[in-house]
């Protein structure tokens, strides 16, 4: 009886205003994204751009700078930096533009450092020193410790077992490659 005798419960009251401003909002907001996503489809059709000149001037302004530097980082004279109890080296390419000289790209090439923050193991020897010198700008290098060659090696080495790449969580793996290679 209770229930009947209570008075019915009020209706929320919206604002006309405010539906039309909804309504609006929702209006504009999907013409926006079509226009965004007409603008984006319109621009990787249009990849097609047109060069200035004076674009052409300063990247082979900085082709020549490029090359002009690693001449003279090659000429100066250094101390030899290779001891002889190490004889590991770690790189990392830390810089990379595109329009750096082809003989440096080279170089980076056949470190295997084809991309930004990769790295590799090389033999430390004169040979490497001088090669590191030439592109010294745009990599760096040191003498890793057993801690830290360990903790990379788990965290992202792998290794392939047939056709599958397989991470290197223990020695077992290695082991297992060595069998297999043998």
């Amino acid at each position: 009886m209770a229930a009947e005798d209570a008075a019915p419960l009020a209706l929320n009251y919206i604002p006309e205003v405010v539906l039309k401003k909804r309504k609006n909002n929702e209006e504009w907001a999907i013409k926006r994204k079509l226009q965004l996503q007409e603008r984006t489809k319109r621009l990787k059709s249009n990849s097609f751009f047109i060069k200035k000149p004076e674009q052409f001037i300063r990247e082979y302004r900085d082709k020549e700078l490029d090359l002009v530097q690693m001449k003279s980082r090659v000429k100066r004279k250094r101390r030899p930096s290779v001891t002889s109890e190490s004889k590991l080296l770690f790189v990392i390419r830390i810089g990379g533009k595109n329009d750096m000289h082809p003989n440096t790209r080279k170089i980076l090439y056949s470190l295997r450092l084809r991309k930004r923050l990769s790295g590799v193991f090389v033999k430390a020897n004169e040979g490497v020193m001088e090669i590191l010198r030439k592109v010294e700008p745009y990599v760096t290098y040191g003498y890793p410790n057993v801690k830290s060659v360990k903790d990379l090696i788990y965290k992202k080495g792998v290794v392939k077992l047939g056709k599958e790449r397989v991470p290197l969580t223990d020695n077992n793996i290695v082991q297992q490659v060595q069998l297999i290679s043998c």
